[in-house]
């Protein structure tokens, strides 16, 4: 039987990857609203408005938990901090990325080529321990990209993708491979929410350069209580929280299996909120995903026994 923790951390991971799901929708709405000034709100704003909010947030949430391995509190040493920051610069980028994607692309587009991640990890592994991938996993990458090509509708002539999305949403994967491989290998003794801390600040630095060098237009301020404070809590402060402290209940093989949850909550939300049209064969195509996602991760099953 599935032991009392597991359950805990399966919970906590499924929440995570469930706002995960959402955050792309919002920002599409956002990009819809207009401003006080009549301004349609830029990518630069939404970034900004989400980690300048984000930050604050975890800062207060640091500020009153207790992190405590006996009576001892453990904070981050100064590598460990330097560490985390500079994966942190790869989450900045993946919302970089993805933001700019949904511009170009449909939500249930874009949330498929971020989900790229899963072959983008087995090549990665690849490199950095010089060794082939196993027999499950170039399965599991065969079965992506079948179900890629049937979910952003591939096999479709009438269908038009705009490639600079296509390009940005497969960026944004690979900024957030390299997020998820380091994350789960630095400072892993220290609370999720110090961790969290630390790599929104590596990302806000990267986000502060991309909002001077693109934002040509007066800056909106009121994104932070019109969308900021929604797109903060559903992007930055929530799923890592509980992802950082679910993932070491499950393990990496469940906790990747449920935290694939954020791909159909992705597509339903686009499907039902912005009204974009989702198919039988994308539907499959999703489906597929998810399932390479599983088969990637069956040896987790003896675990369960």
């Amino acid at each position: 039987m599935i032991g009392n923790k597991m359950l805990k951390g399966v919970f906590l991971v499924g929440l995570g990857a469930t706002s995960y799901g959402m955050l792309a929708t919002f920002v599409k709405l956002a990009y819809a609203d207009t401003s006080s000034q009549g301004l349609h709100y830029t990518p630069a704003e939404v970034i900004t408005a989400q980690f300048v909010i984000g930050i604050l947030l975890i800062l207060i949430i640091n500020l009153f938990q207790k992190n405590r391995k006996g009576n001892k509190v453990i904070k981050a040493t100064s590598k460990e901090i330097k560490s985390l920051m500079l994966v942190g610069t790869s989450t900045g980028l993946t919302s970089i990325f993805y933001y700019l994607a949904v511009q170009y692309i449909p939500v249930s587009i874009g949330i498929v080529l971020l989900m790229q991640t899963v072959w983008m990890g087995v090549v990665l592994e690849m490199f950095l321990e010089k060794k082939l991938p196993s027999r499950i996993k170039i399965v599991a990458v065969s079965i992506v990209l079948l179900g890629t090509a049937l979910a952003t509708n591939l096999f479709n002539d009438t269908i038009e993708l705009d490639w600079i999305g296509i390009v940005l949403g497969l960026l944004a994967a690979a900024s957030f491979t390299t997020t998820m491989y380091a994350a789960n290998k630095i400072a892993t003794s220290i609370s999720s929410a110090q961790r969290s801390l630390y790599m929104l600040l590596g990302g806000g630095i990267i986000v502060l350069l991309f909002a001077l060098l693109t934002q040509h237009t007066p800056f909106n301020y009121d994104i932070f209580y019109k969308w900021g404070i929604l797109i903060a809590l559903f992007g930055t402060v929530i799923p890592p929280i509980l992802l950082n402290a679910g993932f070491p209940l499950t393990g990496i093989g469940l906790g990747s299996i449920v935290s694939a949850l954020e791909l159909p909550v992705s597509v339903l939300m686009a499907f039902i909120i912005l009204n974009e049209t989702v198919n039988f064969w994308q539907w499959i195509g999703v489906l597929l995903i998810i399932i390479a996602v599983i088969v990637m991760n069956i040896r987790v099953k003896k675990r369960l026994l």
